[in-house]
């Protein structure tokens, strides 16, 4: 597309910029403000501040070929604007029709330029055509990054929630497990303990498995490795939840927890921390 038909489109913009912005914010509003994921005047900045930067690198660019480093203000607009969409809660198909929907009332506009001129508004509605289709698509695959960044930001947080670490006595830590346990919860897991080794100085941890549905080989090998992990620190582990089908699992197995003091409750195991600890829990006298 040469720079004669790049101006004639940058002077449509401007000559129709009131009534282009109204007719493309109109497509949006009602959608957005009925699901209450924005504000009417925020909708209205964004879609002016689009328009400005479009119009600006439309008179700059001496292609529209939206790859290319001149339309880097356009891209980098778009994907703040998914990435913030992402955030509100809008869909990739809301946040992509950001741009598609502007196809419409432009070419509405167009055709008011261009009809007399046939081949020229085919040309020009063509290239436009394309610009946009990129444009669209582009937006779509920042907003699927940015969710997939938000989905992973949020599984590490439940994570930390899901693998609290107690103090349950002076020197005594523990860490009650509900779940499964893979590789990356073993991962969080293990930074969490430590890390409260740390900050308490805690001679004794406590790993109860109680919530654990079931304890395979890679499991067993996971609370293997925190254990280890935790001694390096100078913290004795005491493994405590373990059930009969649990022990029978681990028997049948052949993971060897013979180094590894096990309880079947958590109070047993507290009881065990304690008197390796040389404390005791004082008891009220009889009246």
């Amino acid at each position: 597309m040469n720079a004669s038909k790049s101006a004639a489109l940058v002077e449509v913009l401007t000559r129709h910029r009131d009534t282009l912005l109204a007719d493309w914010l109109n497509q949006h509003l009602s959608i957005a403000l009925r699901r209450g994921l924005t504000t009417e005047a925020e909708m209205n900045d964004q879609f002016r501040n689009f328009l400005n930067i479009f119009s600006e690198t439309l008179a700059k660019a001496d292609t529209l070929d939206a790859t290319r480093p001149e339309w880097e203000p356009v891209r980098a607009f778009l994907a703040d604007m998914s990435a913030h969409r992402a955030r509100q809660g809008f869909t990739p198909v809301e946040t992509a029709t950001f741009v598609f929907s502007l196809k419409q009332p432009l070419y509405a506009r167009l055709r008011e330029e261009f009809g007399s001129q046939p081949a020229e508004l085919a040309e020009v509605s063509w290239s436009l055509n394309l610009l946009l289709d990129a444009l669209g698509l582009f937006t779509t695959e920042v907003f699927q990054r940015s969710r997939e960044a938000i989905i992973a930001r949020q599984q590490e947080e439940l994570l930390e929630l899901s693998t609290p670490v107690v103090q349950l006595w002076e020197g005594i830590l523990a860490l009650p497990l509900i779940g499964t346990l893979d590789s990356a919860r073993t991962q969080v897991v293990m930074e969490s303990l430590l890390q409260k080794i740390v900050e308490t100085g805690a001679a004794i941890s406590i790993i109860d498995i109680t919530g654990v549905p079931t304890v395979d080989t890679l499991v067993a090998q996971h609370l293997l490795k925190t254990v280890a992990a935790a001694r390096l620190m100078g913290a004795d582990c005491i493994i405590s939840g373990i059930r009969p089908q649990i022990a029978q699992t681990i028997v049948h197995l052949g993971v060897d927890l013979t180094n590894v003091i096990t309880k079947s409750t958590l109070a047993d195991a507290f009881i065990v921390a304690l008197q390796k600890s040389g404390s005791s829990i004082p008891t009220r006298a009889a009246s």
